[in-house]
């Protein structure tokens, strides 16, 4: 079972997210996904450092306007420009931190700490070893930082009923609940 902090995070109240707080839960819900936000925003020190990380997990830097040290990234797709994210660089003194997440293929899921691990990038050491199953939705995740310390997540929807009644859980006890 995840540590006891892992399954008591508190779900983001919609009406507190600004730019301080992106939520960009891009679910596969047919037509729904396409009104989901299409842009959010990133605050971060070192505008290099994050146009490195955020290509190394798979986003297409879709523009750069390096004399403002902002950068934008495609979401899926680049092609069909359906959702972005872009990152500010800003002072030291006035970055927060930020969450989102970020939907990828459930076949993906299965092997996303090694696909992370093999990039350098470090699944939290908070969460356990594999991804967790949020049981109100269900949903399986995986928790990361980005350099700047921002909070990411990489999410996929599973196909069962949702078992609010459940804790957080670990995918694999997920899947043997439904073997």
């Amino acid at each position: 079972m995840p540590p006891r902090h892992a399954r008591s995070m508190p779900i983001p109240n919609v009406k507190r997210m600004t730019d301080k707080f992106i939520c960009l839960m891009a679910f596969s819900f047919g037509e729904v996904a396409e009104k989901l936000v299409y842009v959010g925003k990133l605050s971060l020190s070192y505008i290099d450092v994050a146009i490195s990380f955020y290509q190394k997990i798979g986003l297409s830097l879709a523009h750069y306007i390096k004399e403002r040290k902002v950068a934008f990234f495609w979401i899926g797709d680049a092609n069909k420009k359906e959702q972005m994210l872009g990152v500010w660089e800003v002072p030291v003194e006035k970055w927060r931190g930020n969450h989102f997440a970020l939907h990828i293929p459930l076949d993906d899921m299965k092997n996303i700490k090694e696909w992370m691990e093999s990039r350098g990038i470090l699944p939290k050491k908070e969460f356990g070893k594999e991804p967790i199953v949020h049981t109100w939705m269900p949903a399986a995740s995986i928790y990361f930082d980005d350099p700047d310390g921002n909070s990411l997540e990489f999410i996929s929807i599973l196909p069962h009923e949702p078992r609010p009644e459940l804790d957080v859980m670990y995918l694999s006890e997920w899947y043997a609940l439904h073997e």
